[in-house]
């Protein structure tokens, strides 16, 4: 195929779509017979993903991996900064941690050539292997006050020799503004680089944009790409945790509910998309002790802050009503840092995650959590543990939701999943060792006390259809009606190619491949 350009989405502001675009272009391109990536120098969340290496990115790159049918690696995300505080983010470079960072310090003019120089020879080795390279910018492409340090942006741009398409969001007011304060607080040699506009999620008839286009184009000098509607029957996996304000937070009658619990410093919340569209099920999210109740099965997932979290559930009575809920009947099931939060203690007496060195967990599983400063990722193959299956026939569960006799994740294939973690966790004194899962290496994960208490470290465990199954058995008789498992994997696919279909159909892609083949 011929070579083209490397393309970056900027925006100008944040919240804009630009991951979603950057995501609809991977597959455009992998579409087309290219061999594309995604590329983004510096982000900046709470949602990461380990790479097949056992190194950790941010979660947007693996998903635009996805789109564009590629192996996700460091190379695509070098730089991950992820929020501990207000004030402070772990600093992962090259996908490892390299300490916690205050912002101040960080954005700082002082010692960003040696971050400088990171990123762009992480994109120099992934331009020579991908064509072309998808860039996503961050945040707003003119914040001035930030030039000098800016990573991102215009610096990666002209660094990448990329054809920048600047992205504005049309749905929020002031697009004519936005678009040309953007442009006009660049300079000269910045602006060149800008070579097209794509307005983003328009609402009603774009027919009544046209003059509205004509008008960016006059005073801008630059052309509108496309104007791409907003979407609500297209699913893509969303960066940012404040998506879940727009969620579900209370139960439905008539399915499993699956109740989420709002951790202040929630992360890694994709674990529970897969459950948002199984047909079962019923997911939402809440910190409200009376929805809590009302929960057949109450996850509590990962957290940036394990021990703060853990101080804020006991202060606001969470705490208490899981333990209550779970005392009548509900399943309680913790990932990552909620499996620590299950758990009799966690300790933190080298001070990693801050100030407290110890707090007393829910007491609902027989563990004790030790944090350190190394954090563990790592891709994982996995089955339930074996001794399971002996307790699941014991506790006379042996029907499927899907009407199966047996279950079928016993004696299958391996699962797959991901760690992202730091600390230790091993049994209590005199607790007997009960494993959820063993790994394909022989390794052990998580602990099971029977069908309505568990945890593990693997995020990722619920993409598998079979264990989804294995949550919702005891639930046989309420979901005899509901259906057969739902294939997250072909899901995800389908909507990779809605997506790219959307966007294609409003963008002038015979003009994006121009630009993209035209050389100055």
């Amino acid at each position: 195929m011929k070579k083209l350009h490397p393309i970056m989405f900027a925006g100008t502001g944040s919240d804009v779509g630009k991951s979603i675009i950057a995501a609809a272009f991977c597959r455009i391109f992998r579409q087309d017979g290219y061999h594309p990536a995604p590329f983004k120098a510096q982000n900046m969340a709470l949602n990461s993903y380990a790479t097949p290496e056992g190194l950790e990115i941010g979660r947007a790159q693996a998903v635009q991996a996805e789109a564009a049918g590629v192996p996700c690696h460091t190379d695509m995300n070098p730089l991950l900064l992820k929020p501990s505080s207000d004030h402070t983010s772990q600093v992962v470079l090259n996908g490892r941690p390299i300490g916690n960072r205050d912002a101040y310090d960080y954005f700082r003019v002082e010692g960003r050539d040696e971050l400088r120089r990171e990123v762009c020879t992480a994109y120099n080795r992934l331009s020579a292997r991908y064509n072309p390279v998808v860039l996503e910018g961050a945040g707003s492409i003119s914040e001035i006050n930030l030039r000098d340090t800016d990573l991102v942006n215009l610096p990666m741009a002209l660094h990448a020799g990329a054809d920048v398409i600047l992205v504005g969001d049309i749905d929020r007011g002031g697009v004519f503004a936005s678009v040309y304060g953007s442009l006009m607080l660049l300079r000269p040699h910045e602006r060149e680089r800008i070579k097209g506009i794509l307005i983003n999620k328009f609402r009603g008839d774009i027919r009544l944009f046209e003059s509205g286009i004509k008008m960016l184009e006059d005073l801008c000098g630059i052309p509108v790409v496309g104007v791409v509607p907003y979407y609500r029957d297209i699913y893509i996996e969303e960066e940012d945790s404040l998506a879940l304000a727009t969620k579900s937070v209370q139960a439905e009658q008539g399915k499993v509910n699956i109740a989420v619990v709002l951790l202040r410093h929630l992360s890694n919340f994709t674990d529970f998309n897969v459950l948002e569209r199984d047909p079962r099920v019923h997911l939402f999210y809440t910190n409200n002790t009376d929805e809590l109740a009302k929960a057949d099965i109450i996850l509590l997932p990962g957290s940036k802050s394990t021990l703060a979290d853990l101080h804020e559930l006991r202060r606001n009575g969470v705490a208490q009503a899981v333990i209550r809920a779970h005392r009548e009947g509900a399943v309680v099931m913790g990932i990552c840092g909620g499996y620590q939060l299950m758990g009799q203690e966690v300790c933190d007496p080298d001070h990693v995650e801050g100030e407290i060195e110890r707090l007393p967990g829910l007491g609902l599983l027989p563990i004790s959590t030790h944090m350190t400063g190394e954090k563990v990722t790592r891709q994982v193959r996995f089955h339930l543990n074996e001794e399971l299956k002996m307790k699941n026939e014991e506790s006379g569960c042996t029907a499927t939701p899907n009407g199966n006799s047996q279950f079928s994740i016993f004696n299958s294939q391996f699962l797959q999943g991901y760690e992202i973690h730091m600390g230790t966790t091993v049994p209590t004194h005199n607790a007997p060792a009960s494993p959820l899962n063993i790994l394909e290496d022989g390794r052990t994960d998580g602990y099971f006390v029977d069908r309505t208490c568990m945890g593990t470290y693997i995020h990722g465990i619920l993409d598998n259809p079979s264990f989804i199954d294995f949550l919702l058995e005891p639930f046989a008789d309420k979901l005899a009606d509901a259906g057969k498992s739902f294939d997250y994997h072909q899901f995800k696919e389908e909507q990779y190619d809605k997506l790219a279909d959307h966007v294609r159909s409003h963008v002038d892609m015979p003009l994006i491949y121009k630009i993209l083949t035209t050389h100055d």
